[in-house]
Formats: C-alpha cells, sequence, structure tokens
C-alpha cells in the first residue's frame, strides 16, 4: 500500500515537472547573417513570417526583427514563445516552413542561442507596457 502511494506520487510530480517545464517560456535572440544579394527578398520573407505568426498563434509572445545599423546583412531576431510546446507549433506552421524553405540559399550564418531571462516576472511587465 505505502509503496503504491508512493510510485502514485512520484507519477504526480513528474507530471508537474513536465508542465512546468513545458509553461517555461522559451526566449531566443536568432543571430542571422543574409547574403547582400538577397537582403531585401529576405527582409520581406522575415516580416511576413513575425507578422502572420503573432497575429495567428497564441503561443508566440514576441517575434521582433530587427537590422543592425551598422551592416544591414546582420538580422536579430527577438524570439519569446510561450512553451516548449507554443515553440515545437510554430515551426510546424505553414507560414514558417514557407518562410525556412524560401530563405534557406538567402541566409550566410543562422545561430539560435537560447537565452535565459534574468528576471522572467519584470519580463512578463514589459508586454503589459504596450496596452
Amino acid at each position: 500500500m505505502l509503496f503504491a502511494l508512493v510510485l502514485s506520487l512520484t507519477a504526480v510530480a513528474q507530471e508537474k515537472a513536465t508542465q512546468a517545464n513545458n509553461e517555461t517560456m522559451i526566449v531566443r535572440l536568432a543571430e542571422i547573417e543574409v547574403y547582400p544579394e538577397h537582403l531585401q527578398e529576405y527582409l520581406k520573407f522575415a516580416n511576413e513570417v513575425d507578422r502572420q505568426s503573432v497575429e495567428r498563434e497564441p503561443g508566440v509572445i514576441c517575434l521582433f526583427p530587427m537590422q543592425s545599423a551598422e551592416d544591414s546583412t546582420q538580422i536579430r531576431i527577438l524570439e519569446i514563445y510561450a512553451s516548449k510546446d507554443a515553440y515545437q507549433s510554430h515551426i510546424k506552421t505553414e507560414h514558417f516552413q514557407k518562410y525556412k524553405q524560401g530563405t534557406m540559399h538567402m541566409v550566410k550564418s543562422l545561430k539560435l542561442p537560447t537565452m535565459q531571462p534574468l528576471d522572467p516576472e519584470t519580463m512578463k511587465l514589459i508586454f503589459n507596457k504596450q496596452k
């Protein structure tokens, strides 16, 4: 009886840990270098997928593309997803796949480091200021 209770509690703890892990926001700063001859076309693709993702996908909290003032081929995209599940769902969407397949030959380099927010609670407040 005690063994069954311990197993049950362990299963509940594991389920909660999995849920918490899936509910943890994913934050990335995509570092992209685009071939100069494809820059304008790439920017159109990037703006389209970012807009569609934010409008259509509740789990996409932020896709904020930026271009370096010193080197226009250097693109950075702040990506914030509500959870790992939201990110996995995002990369399977038709609009993301169109972007990915359509720009592959335009991208000279791509890095996707996952970032750790220093203060996740304050980070949530940032988007409330835009209301």
